[in-house]
């Protein structure tokens, strides 16, 4: 079953919503043709908060959390911040009892402004400064997964019993963008396993009396959507804890096997088998640990963009609508300084009015941003109704992982405000920026 199927709301509630696969478990269609998302109008939230504005489904956010715990009831469930952090969503993720993967000490300080839990926490990265161990340290973090022989050294000089697991590579190709493909060889995550790097990484950590090697962690890449990927990566890795107990006589209680589920942005795209991916990484582990005699790890997954993205839409108003050669540009007061995505991996989204009804026909356009960039676009031969204007509200479904995250000031333009919804009421998160907020960190004069 997909993480749709395993959340029933998800069917029932937007029935006569196109590709509701895409949009928030509880969006409504309206009679004037408006939706709502939480019980609240996304006009009314572009009235009350301008535009561009995300908007972010806490039940969604809570129901994905609760599928992930159902399917895989004995796994530890951590959430990789790094798709989105507010100090709201480490409540949320504290609250439904999952563990949380930070990758510098901003997230982690938003971590523990937020309480959650210090023993919860993972540290993560390729490269983590001086800064970052330091503040892991001092946090008391529960695990930190080590990513080079220099840092091993590093961290070893810093902590006391420090519980730590090393970050693998498995030679998996995950069949995704080569940008967020980071489970083959020749590059810049992990220890390979194929040249003996990893093996090594566990000689460094034994030695260190700073260090205590509690496990293995491996993560293939983002948008990955073959479950047959993630098991080999776990055999592999399985592979690997054997070889440890046969040179250092220590059984690894503790394998993590990352994340990276991939999650549909448009209409008819793959969801994740999220069933299926417990069922057969469960099962591969399990078996190659009993052939080897070997008992099995503790596993952990880490979900981000999986428990967020279908949580998100980004509102924006229409500014400019021009007629071109060939296409019809609708330019909106957002673009890539709020979704890098498209830019980065050529993204594809789906866009719809809001907030008025129309009875003219679609017709294709392109929907770009305001940057100067020929490269700002948000989507590309999208469907929109024929009379569209300026002033006319926009909604992007699907922008609840890596867009807050990845938002830039380009142009000295401000990052939008984040508003949570839920039954019916909006609940501003991050403010947005003012000309006032970039100004304070411009001291020179």
């Amino acid at each position: 079953m997909t993480l749709a199927e395993l959340i029933p709301s998800l069917r029932t509630s937007i029935d006569r919503l196109p590709a509701p696969e895409i949009w928030p478990c509880t969006t409504r269609l309206t009679p004037t043709g408006d939706l709502s998302v939480g019980g609240v109008a996304l006009a009314g939230l572009a009235g009350r908060f301008g535009t561009p504005t995300y908007v972010v489904d806490e039940a969604q956010v809570r129901a994905n959390c609760r599928a992930y715990r159902r399917a895989l009831p004995d796994v530890e469930i951590a959430y990789a911040g790094k798709a989105f952090l507010t100090r709201a969503m480490v409540g949320w993720i504290a609250e439904e009892g999952l563990s949380l993967d930070v990758c510098s000490a901003g997230e982690l300080a938003v971590a523990m402004a937020a309480g959650f839990p210090a023993e919860r926490v993972i540290l993560h990265g390729n490269v983590k400064s001086p800064d970052d161990l330091k503040a892991a340290m001092q946090a008391g973090v529960g695990r930190v997964v080590v990513d080079s022989l220099d840092e091993i050294g590093q961290l070893g000089a810093l902590a006391t019993a420090q519980p730590v697991l090393i970050r693998v590579t498995p030679g998996v190709d995950g069949h995704t963008h080569a940008a967020i493909a980071t489970g083959v060889e020749d590059q810049k995550f992990g220890f390979s396993l194929a040249s003996g790097a990893a093996e090594e990484a566990v000689r460094r950590v034994l030695v260190e009396p700073g260090l205590r090697l509690v496990g293995l962690h491996c993560h293939i890449g983002s948008q990955v959507g073959r479950v047959a990927d993630f098991e080999l990566a776990a055999r592999r890795m399985v592979g690997l804890l054997d070889r440890v107990r046969g040179e250092h006589g220590i059984a690894l209680p503790q394998l993590n096997l990352g994340g990276g589920h991939v999650v549909p942005y448009l209409a008819g795209e793959p969801d994740f088998d999220l069933s299926g991916f417990a069922d057969r990484v469960r099962g591969a582990v399990n078996y190659e640990c009993a052939r080897r005699g070997l008992p099995a790890p503790r596993l952990t997954v880490e979900p981000g963009r999986s428990l967020v993205a279908r949580a998100g839409i980004t509102l924006y108003r229409v500014v400019t609508v021009k007629h071109g050669t060939s296409r019809t540009f609708v330019a909106v007061d957002g673009g890539m300084s709020d979704n890098a995505r498209p830019a980065l991996y050529g993204a594809k989204y789906a866009v719809r009015l809001v907030g008025r009804g129309s009875q003219v026909p679609d017709a294709p356009v392109t929907v770009v941003g305001r940057h100067c960039e020929a490269g700002d676009v948000i989507a590309e031969n999208v469907p929109l109704p024929g009379d569209i204007h300026a002033g006319d509200l926009l909604a992007v479904p699907c922008t609840g992982a890596y867009h807050h995250s990845l938002a830039s000031n380009y142009n000295m333009v401000g990052r939008p405000p984040v508003v949570a919804v839920r039954d019916g009421a909006p609940r501003l998160l991050v403010r947005g920026e003012t000309a006032q907020d970039l100004l304070a960190r411009d001291v020179g004069v």
